[in-house]
């Protein structure tokens, strides 16, 4: 498992034990694009506030083509359900597409999680994008 936070949170937060690698960067945004160039997909847990964050980012670039990556909610106990809801409202009043909906896959446990990464492995491509 490797760990990636930021310096300033580093010296207030617990660093998990038994990480392979750890890393520390200098701010919350070279970390989310440290975090994007070493992964394939993304899976979003119930969180906080900087989870959100890092979900809308990673749509974001989605919905600009700038990667292909699958990003999956687990939506455990219906955690994700009012932000899908929201996702929906914007596309209803028409400030999104359905394409950017369709961003997210939804799984309700890490089995069906699992599922559909390996549904959507074969068709992801690697980006070699270049994120800021």
């Amino acid at each position: 498992m490797i760990g990636i936070i930021p310096e300033h949170l580093d010296a207030v937060e617990i660093t998990q034990d038994g990480l392979a690698e750890l890393h520390v960067t200098r701010n919350m945004h070279e970390r989310k694009k440290m975090m994007f160039d070493r992964s394939d997909a993304f899976i979003v847990l119930p969180g906080g506030l900087g989870t959100l964050d890092e979900t809308f980012e990673i749509m974001t670039w989605a919905q600009l083509s700038l990667h292909k990556k699958p990003i999956i909610l687990l939506n455990h106990k219906g955690y994700w359900s009012p932000l899908l809801e929201l996702v929906e409202n914007v596309v209803r009043e028409g400030f999104a597409s359905e394409a950017n909906a369709s961003l997210l896959q939804v799984a309700e446990t890490a089995e069906e999680a699992m599922d559909l990464l390996k549904q959507s492995e074969a068709q992801t491509e690697p980006s070699n994008s270049e994120l800021m």
